[in-house]
């Protein structure tokens, strides 16, 4: 990946992601340290009254969430916001980074000095807000310590894999090597790494790496004072609660080491559930809900993890995360069956809870948690329907949960949104979906008493119905209490919950987050104009700047001083499937389900057309034609619009609408004379374009299962455009376009092209061979080529396995002089998206794989040059940006050997195992087989066998090919030189052959799990409850489908696998002689052949293992995972 070249003390991502820290152990009890001396600060200085009064009343309102940057953890499962505020309070001119790949220009980064000043170039526009930092900053020094005199300060280390490598799972277990940093202190008396030039490579370089996507416009001084943490790519969007809002386990989007996190894996591979951040947002912590249940913490100014905690709920992973204000404590809460809150130090090296509760199994899941900015010994969280408070002291945690109902106060409650100590000690607010605040308080009237008894003891108090609308956020800051609802609305009301100001017009949706600014609003002046407050006095109103953020995927900047509304971002709010990139531009179109089409300049970050269709219009896929000058898009709905590619206006008058069901696929011909979709799965119509217009050809309903793939090609005599469709009912259908007239679109040929596994992408071979190829890809695991004219296998290699069967593949756009025979290859899995070089022999070297999305990807699109892979992740309504680096590919690639090395690797043993070793036995028993065994004439030895002995050396090794695997391998031998010499092959060596048995060998064998399906097919249940087959019709099927057995064989082979035949079975060259063999078969089996006689006792499998697909095995070994 080419690095950018910005101020390290700032981006860090720019350095090679490998980094390791220096003594880690030293420096994790540094961090301890600082933490206990900066509590023992606080305490000193609220028992020391200010001399200033106005110093004296900010002391006052340090346990203010606002002034002691609070901020409650973000659930993704609750109506938590999914917009979180991360701000650094002593940092004066910060970023706020959008999407997965998010960056600001050079000219706008700010370095911060060793005091944690930060210096703009802009000093102009900013010397009012310097000239108050200054002013503020010189009256905290008169009464509080020196930042450099508050003792030895932490320094974020890497020492998750160090010291709980033994917790990871076996997945996890990945060489991890880190940079080295210089360490820069920042005003808290913090250290942080500073990494300076190109770090130490301690491993091989990263081949695809995720780059940087944000827009320009919203990089804005105050806007990053309010420190907003959005989604994980370029689209800012409302998660459903299912899913998280960080869709995958890497913090990119949070920080500024976005290709450090994503490189090396040392963030999650899973959802990230919730995030938190502390008083001073120096510290983010990040928790999953895979089975691992990692939290992680993470330095903001480095963009490094400093801790790790492994298994913290492996019941079932975490629901809800909280930090302290002083960042020394985490609190979790697990998703088991019983939940179970823990609170965690995370500074020290004890990896275990302080203290833990479990909660009554009769609680909902809790979806919120916070700790009380003011004591770290009290906390709550809340759900929908319940409100817990706890207290911990002596490693002892105790809860309360107080009931509430609509007959307490004889009103409708509502359900809980969220919570927030109140302004008032002791008190705590909790919003309803009802427009009500609960007002609740510990049981007992007077200071003393509440000084005395359990804190956590609490009761409601008041129920005070503030409006008739849901309220969605509830918080303080300053003076202030600030609702939040579902109207778009802002309230503000004082500590009586008298209302002061409100925010109604702003026109926004339903808001689920809301910031305000770490530093404080300008004092009163002339120069002023604060909206003035709703009380007889009329004041002005004065109010920090904020940003919130709603749940239609808008996120808006209003400032308080002026009342301006600035719109950051609105991006895609529901499920984004449809992406596709300009054949010769740096754009790239989005759609999503919300109905919003936008045109992205990936390059310089900025969008350049947007346009939002009707409600329930939703996008399922896009694509531009060959010229980059047409957009076509389709809908659920069965609509096809045909657009203006640069203004998105429609090129016809109405939308096409021949289908009732989503268009699923959409492809244009290489001269832009046809237009092809796919609708109902299973349906193809084709659209032309014809005297200035597009009119609609024809349907042709030509699969009986879904269409996987639909592209256009051109014939190889002429320039005339060719259209193919793939299924899942494995034919391969070519429309006769020429032929085809209105209303009547006709079919060329059809061609079943597997066998019994299910293909699932297709793509036109790059022209880096003589011969013109169509390369697919099938769920077991292989990629074939077929020539393109008579569609014949040519080729099998094992694909990349990496979870899952590839799911789409995309030709890399790349031309080298010097390399003409070189290709790439893009593909998704379920999860990864990779890279393969071509031509495909089945190396596993040649490719590579990374976790793009935490749950799925839906869709990839390579850029016009080739530089850039797009990934869309669906339900997570993000997409992905990754920078190829082809350099790094190859170098890795060279790294796994040449010729037959990483071939030998795949072989059980190696090079020096037992299977190579009958390999060249059986090579040699082979030619001496074909000479005859009981020939008296001189052998020839050889180093090659010919093509006939192939089929004989496979079930040799384990490998029982069918009739037509054995016709594919033959063919692929037979005519491998065919093109280039003209010649046929009629032999194999050594070396082509393991080649040839490593590819076509099932890829994890045959399971016992899928003979046990066949039967769950076939069979029916008998008295027993189990899957049988009468012995009648199991002979029958074996005779009259599939690849017909004779009688013959089927009484030979039965015989065989029950013992009955001493010798074993017949010769090659021999009749079996079958007779009297079908009594002797009707007096050993059953009338019904149940599913485990048939698997254990006559194929022979293992017994009591597991019944997972790569476990239970037959001979035929398993090929190693890539």
């Amino acid at each position: 990946m080419d690095e950018s070249k910005q101020d390290p003390a700032i981006s860090p991502s720019g350095e090679d992601a490998n980094i390791v820290s220096e003594d880690p152990q030293e420096l994790m009890r540094n961090v301890e340290e600082h933490l206990d001396q900066e509590e023992m600060m606080k305490s000193e200085s609220l028992t020391q009254p200010s001399s200033d009064p106005a110093n004296a009343v900010e002391t006052e309102r340090i346990s203010t969430p606002e002034e002691t940057g609070q901020l409650s953890n973000n659930n993704m499962n609750g109506n938590e916001s999914t917009v979180k505020a991360i701000d650094s309070t002593d940092q004066q001119n910060e970023m706020v980074f959008e999407g997965v790949d998010s960056i600001v220009d050079e000219q706008h980064l700010h370095s911060p000095t060793l005091d944690g000043e930060t210096h703009s170039d802009e000093s102009k526009e900013n010397t009012q807000d310097n000239e108050l930092g200054r002013q503020m900053k010189d009256e905290d020094q008169s009464d509080q310590v020196k930042p450099e005199d508050q003792g030895p300060a932490p320094t974020p280390i890497i020492d998750q894999l160090q010291t709980s490598r033994e917790n990871l799972p076996e997945a996890e277990r990945a060489k991890i090597s880190m940079n080295t940093g210089q360490l820069t202190k920042d005003d808290l008396g913090l250290l942080g790494l500073k990494t300076e030039g190109q770090g130490r490579i301690a491993s091989a370089p990263a081949r695809l790496a995720p780059d940087i996507f944000c827009q320009d416009e919203i990089i804005h001084q105050d806007i990053c004072r309010c420190a907003v943490a959005v989604g994980a790519d370029d689209t800012i969007a409302e998660c459903p609660p299912e899913t998280s809002l960080v869709d995958t386990a890497v913090c990119d989007t949070v920080f500024e080491e976005h290709s450090y996190i994503k490189q090396n894996s040392l963030g999650h591979s899973n959802h990230i559930s919730c995030i938190a951040v502390c008083g001073n947002r120096r510290w983010v912590a990040t928790a999953d809900q895979s089975p691992e249940s990692l939290v992680i913490v993470w330095d903001t100014f480095s963009g490094i993890p400093v801790q790790t905690l492994f298994d913290c709920h492996p019941e079932g992973g975490i629901g809800a995360l909280a930090m302290s204000h002083d960042a020394k404590y985490l609190a979790t809460v697990g998703t088991g069956s019983i939940q179970r809150v823990s609170i965690w130090d995370w500074s020290s090296e004890n990896k275990e809870p302080l203290c833990s509760v479990d909660l009554s199994p009769a609680f909902d899941p809790q979806t919120f948690i916070v700790f009380n900015p003011e004591d770290n010994t009290e906390l709550l969280s809340n759900n929908k329907t319940e409100v817990v408070f706890y207290s911990w002291k002596e490693n002892q945690l105790e809860f309360a949960s107080p009931i509430l109902t609509d007959e307490t106060f004889d009103k409708v409650v509502g359900l809980y949104s969220q919570s927030v100590f109140h302004l008032v000690p002791s008190q705590v607010l909790t919003a309803t979906s009802a427009g009500n605040l609960v007002i609740w308080d510990t049981v007992g009237t007077t200071q003393i008493q509440f000084d005395t008894m359990r804190s956590y003891k609490k009761k409601p108090l008041k129920l005070v119905n503030l409006q008739n609308d849901s309220i969605t956020v509830v918080t303080v800051t300053d003076r202030y209490i600030v609702t939040c609802d579902v109207k778009g609305c802002i309230k503000f009301y004082d500590e009586e919950l008298c209302l002061l100001n409100w925010y109604s017009n702003l026109n926004l949706g339903p808001i689920h987050s809301i910031s305000f600014s770490s530093q404080p609003a300008p004092k009163v002046n002339e120069k002023t104009s604060y909206p003035s407050e709703s009380t007889i006095n009329a004041e002005q109103f004065v109010v920090r700047n904020f940003v919130v953020a709603t749940v239609d995927a808008t996120v808006a900047h209003v400032t308080g001083d002026g009342c301006k509304l600035e719109m950051l971002l609105q991006e895609h709010s529901a499920a984004l499937h449809a992406i596709a990139c300009h054949p010769s531009q740096p754009l790239i179109c989005m759609g999503s389900y919300c109905g919003l089409l936008k045109v992205w300049d990936y390059e310089k970050k900025k969008p350049i057309c947007s346009r939002l269709f009707g409600t329930g219009s939703y996008i399922q896929c896009v694509t531009y034609n060959k010229t980059g000058s047409l957009l076509g898009v389709g809908l659920t709905d069965g609509c096809v619009h045909i657009l203006d590619a640069l203004s998105l206006n429609d090129e016809c008058s109405e939308p096409f609408h021949y289908a009732k069901d989503a268009i699923t696929d959409i492809s244009f011909s290489h001269d832009s004379s046809y237009l092809a979709t796919v609708d109902s799965k299973t349906t193809v119509t084709v659209f032309y374009f014809l005297k200035k217009s597009w009119m609609y050809l024809g349907r042709q309903n030509s699969h009986f299962k879904p269409i996987k793939s639909l592209m256009f090609g051109i014939y190889l005599d002429s320039n005339q455009p060719r259209l193919l469709s793939l299924g899942e009912d494995r034919v391969l259908v070519e429309y006769d376009l020429a032929s085809s007239t209105e209303d009547d679109l006709r079919i060329l040929g059809s061609d079943r092209i597997e066998q019994s596994a299910i293909p699932t992408c297709m793509t036109w071979y790059p022209p880096i061979t003589k011969e013109s190829f169509i390369i697919t890809a099938n769920n077991q695991y292989k990629l074939k080529l077929h020539n393109a004219t008579t569609k014949m296998c040519r080729k099998t290699v094992l694909s990349p396995i990496y979870g899952s069967p590839l799911r789409k593949i995309e030709i890399l756009p790349f031309s080298s002089s010097s390399e003409p025979n070189i290709g790439y290859l893009a593909y998704i899995t379920d999860d990864k998206v990779g890279l393969q070089t071509l031509p495909l022999d089945g190396n596993p070297h040649k490719s590579c794989a990374l976790i793009c999305h935490g749950s799925m990807v839906s869709n990839i699109a390579c850029s016009y040059d080739g530089r850039y892979i797009f990934t869309a992740g669906g339900d997570d309504c993000t997409v992905h940006m990754w920078k190829v680096d082809l350099v790094a590919h190859e170098a890795v690639t060279a790294l796994g050997g040449e010729d037959l090395i990483p071939f030998y690797g795949l072989l059980e043993g190696g090079r020096d195992g037992e299977l190579f070793r009958e390999m060249e036995n059986y090579f040699y028993y082979s030619q001496l087989r074909y000479q005859h065994i009981s020939t008296m004439e001189t052998r020839v030895v050889s180093t090659h066998i010919p093509l006939q002995e192939i089929p004989f050396m496979m079930r040799a090794l384990g490998f029982y090919p069918t009739e037509k695997e054995i016709e594919d391998m033959l063919n692929e031998v037979k005519f491998s030189k065919y093109v280039d010499m003209g010649k046929y092959v009629t032999d194999i060596d050594l070396g082509e052959f393991i080649k040839l048995y490593i590819n076509h060998r099932p890829a994890f064998g045959i399971s016992a799990s899928e003979l046990q399906h066949t039967f769950d097919v076939l069979g029916y249940e008998n008295e027993n409850g189990e899957k049988a087959i009468a012995l009648g019709e199991l002979l029958q099927l074996l005779q009259t489908r599939g690849e017909c057995m004779s009688e013959e064989e089927v009484a030979e082979t039965l015989s065989t696998l029950l013992g009955l035949n001493p010798e074993g079975g017949s010769s090659e060259f021999e009749v079996f002689n079958a007779k009297d063999t079908s009594k002797l078969l009707k007096q050993q089996l059953p009338q019904a052949i149940t599913s485990e006689l048939f698997i254990y006792d006559m194929l022979g499998f293992p017994r009591n293992l597991s019944t997972f697909p790569c476990d239970e095995m037959m001979t035929t070994p398993a090929a190693p995972l890539t």
